[in-house]
């Protein structure tokens, strides 16, 4: 008889171990990149590589196929920054999360050996096996919870892919500007120069007061300090785009486009952008998932509170007299002074915290995508008033003085100064434009996807360079 129930105790144990087994789950074999790869590109982001490790050969491939565009700049990032990797990582974690939140805690044997001192008579063994049975109970609702942050890891993964491609394209372009400025600022410079060189002529004759010579040397250096500060923009810049690429300091086989794109004609609508913040953001649906878990894990914590830890399981021992002894045995924690108020209190607070941090956040897009929109405005407004207004109006007074220089009814230094003022209104001019692609960057990430307009960026670019007249050094 007790043969049939200590087989009949084994089989229950194993039954129990059975079932809880077949609920586990398994670790993805990509750590859910897969999903993470179709969240950034069903808002509009660049196609994710493998994340095991560099490809030095596809970046290779790419940065010799000549200048960089924006979109090359970001599939090499992806290739070569370590925060992707550094993303699959946390993935891993997660999964890991999920694994173990999926199986329960493993049994615990015990055993004891009571050396008996009565000639005659046999030590006594006892030994046992035990699970706990509430840990299987709470398995279902804890895979549930594990599954759900792991959702939010793969959309914190996703978003955060994203702003690495937002921040590469900002540093991309402003890395043509930069350049792009600091030519036009040696431009400005050299007819600063030539401007301070004719004047020294003109003093030397007689020609020219005290006062005039020195004003065209101030101005001269401070157009040789403004050129050198547009060159040391130009390397931070290129500096700061080699680190997002995941390039090192000392590679030089890569250029960028010499003129920025211009800007667009039109721009998206408010109501729409905002709609469609709310469906994309990653980090508010990260967010939401997080409340959503809070509020699982609220139910679990109010349905199980009183459930103290409940044990289960197979004890034995042979006696002194070598007789055998086997039976179940359960252990189980009664709620006499914690009924659990404690845990369901932690448990409320932290969902009241979540739902106020998705508050905030919601807040939070509203008025970013908001601000970012009107300074994607400005910045265009401003790029297309110098475009239509401000460099013609230059552009017009310099004609105008040249043709007043043709019949020597004004000098020299006046036609340069007006050359001077028409290159600086080209600077402040690929400096808008610089502000307004930054500007719809930022919108972009505000956002969180890829703007209904991009679609209509052109492979216009702005003005060309200037180069300075040979007028400028022309002799008195």
């Amino acid at each position: 008889m007790a043969a049939r129930y200590s087989k009949a105790m084994v089989a229950a144990m194993a039954a129990v171990a059975a079932l809880a087994l077949g609920g586990c789950a398994s670790v993805p074999a990509d750590r859910g990149w897969a999903d993470v790869q179709q969240q950034v590109k069903s808002r509009g982001g660049p196609e994710l590589p493998a994340a095991s490790g560099t490809a030095p050969e596809a970046v290779d491939a790419i940065l010799r196929q000549g200048p960089l565009s924006a979109g090359d700049a970001v599939r090499v990032a992806l290739l070569g920054n370590p925060r992707l990797r550094a993303e699959y990582a946390r993935l891993g974690l997660g999964a890991a999360d999920v694994y173990q939140a999926a199986r329960p805690g493993n049994p615990v044997l015990s055993g004891a050996v009571l050396f008996s001192n009565t000639p005659g008579n046999a030590d006594r063994y006892d030994f046992g096996i035990t699970q706990n049975f509430l840990d299987l109970l709470l398995l279902g609702p804890r895979k549930r919870l594990a599954q759900a942050e792991f959702e939010r890891t793969r959309q914190q993964a996703a978003g955060a892919i994203l702003d690495l491609s937002a921040d590469v394209r900002a540093a991309y372009y402003r890395l043509v500007a930069a350049q792009q400025v600091q030519r036009m600022r040696h431009v400005v410079a050299d007819a600063a120069a030539a401007s301070a060189r004719l004047a020294q002529r003109y003093a030397d004759a007689g020609n020219l007061p005290a006062l005039e010579l020195e004003l065209s040397q101030a101005e001269a250096v401070q157009a040789g300090f403004d050129a050198q500060q547009a060159g040391s923009q130009a390397l931070a810049a290129r500096a700061e785009l080699d680190r997002l690429l995941g390039l090192p300091a000392e590679r030089a086989d890569w250029q960028v486009p010499d003129r920025l794109p211009v800007p667009l004609p039109g721009e998206d609508d408010a109501a729409g952008l905002q709609q469609l913040a709310q469906s994309s953001r990653l980090d508010l649906q990260a967010k939401q998932r997080e409340v959503d878990t809070l509020a699982q894990a609220l139910g679990v914590t109010r349905d199980y509170r009183l459930a103290g830890d409940f044990e289960v399981g197979v004890q034995g021992e042979r006696d002194t007299d070598r007789s055998h002894l086997l039976g179940p045995s359960a252990s189980l924690r009664l709620p006499l002074f914690d009924q659990g108020q404690a845990a369901v209190l932690r448990a409320q607070a932290r969902l009241e915290q979540g739902q106020a941090e998705l508050a905030g956040l919601r807040l939070d897009v509203d008025q970013g995508v908001a601000l970012a929109r009107e300074r994607e405005l400005a910045a265009g407004a401003l790029a297309r008033s110098y475009a239509a207004e401000f460099i013609p109006l230059r552009e017009r007074i310099v004609r105008h003085t040249q043709e007043k220089a043709n019949f020597m009814l004004i000098g020299p230094f006046e036609l340069i100064r007006a050359r001077q003022q028409e290159y600086e209104a080209y600077a402040g001019y690929l400096e808008a434009v610089r502000d307004y692609w930054l500007a719809r960057v930022e919108l972009s990430r505000q956002v969180g996807a890829r703007l209904p307009s991009d679609s209509r960026i052109s492979g216009d670019t702005v003005a060309p360079d200037v180069r300075a007249p040979a007028a400028a050094g022309g002799a008195p």
